[in-house]
């Protein structure tokens, strides 16, 4: 099956239909989150510091950097952020942005091959970013989205993932270098959404056969408990083909579906991921039943 290699200067990830499931940690974005975005405005990276630590210490095994704050030197930004985490952490990075120019001050500051996040099936965008995929030898997000904006047919979006691919092939990406985003949208306002990316990741899985990722939690946009949502809705999307997303894997129960997702795929050899993220540790401090019992009789 087909094998997607991203890497850092010293770090190897491969997202893979036969590999553990790819956590891409989300967090360090200024989308929404006012306090960052006026921290990363005024040269403070401190939080992105500590969200870049965290998120790796979390278990995620790829970083997304985003540097889109408002009414600021987006490429500068940019630029700063992927040489910062990157002192930080062994990661590969996603750089992330709606922006031609902080994609490829980005693509220029880091070191390994990135993962690009994104293009779309839009010509223009198209024409802009896929040379940009090339020249830095990276791997890319393709968006199921094109000129006519977002379909709520998935026959449609299907189509604009194979046309992104081909489009790719014409500048010499190969098919394991677009990792597709089906696109999730929110069951609380369009209740098939749910089957209908479930049936989108195995079409593009056994007719394309190309790794997917998403945006997890919009499946859960204006509910509540999204939580417990994104849990269910990441399992059973894991078993339909899905085999990264971009998430918080700060948040436990989250993990705890990945990692669930992983055994009953047969993705976690003899269950020690698993095991070594929930084993309780031993009451006495290391020492067996066994061993203590022989002890009191000595």
């Amino acid at each position: 099956m087909t094998d997607t290699i991203i890497s850092s200067a010293t770090k190897e990830v491969v997202i893979s239909f036969e590999r553990p499931f790819t956590i891409i940690g989300e967090r360090i974005n200024p989308t929404g989150r006012r306090l960052l975005s006026a921290e990363m405005k005024d040269g403070d990276f401190s939080r992105v510091e500590a969200d870049a630590l965290a998120q790796v210490a979390a278990g995620a095994h790829v970083l997304d950097v985003n540097a889109g704050v408002p009414m600021a030197d987006e490429p500068a930004l940019m630029a700063k952020a992927v040489k910062l985490v990157q002192s930080l952490t062994d990661v590969p990075l996603s750089i992330d942005s709606s922006v031609i120019e902080a994609l490829e001050s980005g693509l220029e500051a880091y070191e390994g091959k990135a993962l690009l996040n994104s293009v779309t099936g839009e010509e223009e965008r198209l024409e802009r970013v896929l040379p940009l995929v090339k020249k830095h030898g990276a791997a890319v997000v393709a968006i199921c989205n094109d000129d006519s904006g977002i379909s709520t047919d998935i026959n449609v979006r299907f189509e604009v993932a194979r046309k992104i691919i081909e489009r790719a092939a014409d500048y010499g990406i190969p098919a394991c270098d677009v990792v597709v985003d089906p696109l999730v949208m929110p069951v609380g306002a369009m209740p098939d959404a749910g089957l209908q990316v479930l049936e989108l990741l195995k079409r593009l899985r056994t007719e394309l056969k190309v790794n997917t990722t998403c945006g997890a939690s919009n499946v859960s946009f204006g509910l509540p408990n999204r939580v417990g949502m994104n849990a269910a809705f990441i399992s059973m999307a894991i078993g339909a083909g899905l085999t990264s997303a971009i998430t918080n894997p700060l948040v436990a129960p989250l993990m705890q579906a990945v990692r669930g997702a992983d055994v009953l795929m047969n993705h976690d050899e003899q269950c020690m991921n698993w095991i070594s993220a929930y084993r309780e540790p031993p009451k006495d401090g290391g020492r067996s039943t066994r061993r203590r019992r022989r002890m009191a009789t000595s």
